[in-house]
């Protein structure tokens, strides 16, 4: 449900628990508004905080009365050098959950208020100190558990992303006014914006649009990691080769063909991005109904990864089986892995017997998992397939589906621009379609922005920031 803000809110002073819930060593309280220092100074025992200079230090008591609650340090940012642009108060206390709990109830006693999720940062964003994309970058660099989401959500909230999207928009509105200016001298058939140039601007617009969307599957993957799906037939030893990535006994390993019944998910680490690994059901005519529910699951599992690493056994089978297996497993947009496991038994098999249209030789890789043989080769590999090239570049990646769909739109806007043009369509026609493309690249900045759009977004950050 989406959180509602007005502008009575926004003038209160607001308070929450910036740490983690639970006990701690320390505990941070943040304060933020035109009374923040006060309330802070009417509890506070130490000196006088009104007095004190912007981003200093100061230890000293939180008291209820004569009641001593815990020593304290407090921090203070004064407006407009604030996190928010308003006056900031943190105040690390001892992170006993009682005492939190206390020194929070004492200043809502003395006129702040509990903050709403995200608020803090919502505060910052309508006060001009982050656009909407910086804001949401940061709920992404909170949660970010790899290296390379890190990166991307630091360039994000630096404002990698939103000075490509106003450098887009700017072009777009410079053109749009002359567009605009022509509806004034409607009766005088004048025509101020050239339409072969307008043309020449939204196919650039649309090539630079359509890098950002294309993107975006990258950046969703930095973002939540790489779904990565290790199938193959029964034995070829996708288990033992899960163990071997994670190097530890993950998966049950057994002569026995069909048992891995259900899939295993688990995450590794390679180069700091995060790769989802699963292990899946060999594939293969189900011996009974569970082992079929089993194959279901792998196919299903296929069709929602970015990665299939597909394992067999280079003694059983041909090269013209696995291509046969290959066939029935590719899905547009899969990138395909071939593990020639068990090349301890045969180690005569040439890989570049198994190149086909569908996986090239490069990223074929021979392998005994059982000894642990090319397994860093295969991290390398799985690394360089999902990303490395991507990375390496210098280019901006969409990394969030509200910004992902914002482009969609606005690239179908400027197909509508295009479109109008070619059928000589009237400057009021051709002015909102215009005005549609920039309504949407502006909702990704927050040029443009609604109450319940906002609310949305807010809504998942966490309390105290």
């Amino acid at each position: 449900m989406s959180q509602k803000y007005s502008h009575t809110d926004l003038s209160d002073t607001i308070v929450a628990l910036s740490t983690p819930q639970g006990v701690g060593a320390i505990g941070v309280i943040r304060l933020s508004g035109k009374d923040a220092i006060a309330i802070c100074d009417s509890v506070f025992t130490g000196k006088n905080l009104l007095k004190q200079a912007s981003h200093t230090l100061h230890y000293g008591t939180i008291q209820d009365g004569k009641q001593v609650i815990d020593e304290v340090v407090v921090a203070l940012f004064k407006a407009p050098r604030s996190y928010t642009t308003e006056n900031v108060v943190e105040v690390s206390c001892h992170g006993s959950p009682y005492i939190l709990q206390k020194v929070i109830t004492l200043f809502i006693s003395r006129g702040a208020r509990l903050a709403k999720a995200g608020e803090f940062t919502l505060r910052a964003f309508l006060n001009g100190r982050l656009d909407l994309s910086q804001a949401e970058a940061v709920a992404d660099l909170i949660a970010s558990q790899s290296e390379s989401a890190h990166t991307l959500a630091m360039q994000q909230m630096r404002g990698g992303f939103s000075s490509e999207i106003a450098r887009l928009r700017q072009k777009l509105i410079d053109f749009a006014s002359l567009v605009e200016l022509e509806l004034d001298f409607g009766e005088e058939d004048v025509e101020f914006a050239d339409r072969q140039q307008l043309v020449s601007l939204v196919q650039e617009l649309q090539v630079l649009l359509r890098k950002l969307i294309q993107s975006f599957a990258l950046g969703n993957a930095i973002k939540n990691g790489v779904a990565t799906v290790i199938a193959g037939r029964p034995n070829a030893g996708k288990s033992t080769l899960l163990n071997a990535i994670l190097n530890e006994e993950r998966a049950i390993v057994s002569d026995i063909a069909g048992t891995t019944r259900d899939t295993i998910e688990e995450v590794v680490n390679i180069k700091g991005v995060q790769f989802r690994l699963v292990d899946t059901a060999g594939i293969r005519d189900a011996q009974d109904q569970i082992e079929a529910i089993g194959v279901q699951k792998t196919i299903q599992a296929i069709q929602k990864s970015t990665i299939l690493i597909y394992v067999f056994d280079v003694i059983e089978l041909s090269p013209e089986e696995v291509h046969q297996d290959l066939e029935k497993l590719q899905e547009e947009g899969l990138k395909i892995i071939l593990v020639a496991n068990k090349m301890d038994l045969n180690p005569f098999t040439k890989p570049e017997q198994y190149t086909s249209n569908i996986v090239p030789n490069e990223q074929i890789v021979s392998a005994s998992a059982i000894n642990h043989m090319n397994i860093e080769h295969l991290k390398e590999k799985l690394y360089e397939v999902a990303l490395a090239h991507a990375l390496n570049s210098e280019s901006t990646i969409v990394s969030n589906i509200r910004h992902f769909e914002a482009l969609q739109k606005s690239q179908q806007a400027l197909d509508d621009v295009l479109q109008g043009i070619e059928n000589q369509v009237s400057g009021e026609l051709l002015a909102l379609d215009i005005r549609m493309a920039l309504e949407y690249l502006g909702t990704i900045t927050g040029e443009v922005t609604t109450e319940d759009l906002l609310g949305n977004i807010f809504s998942n950050f966490c309390i105290g920031k």
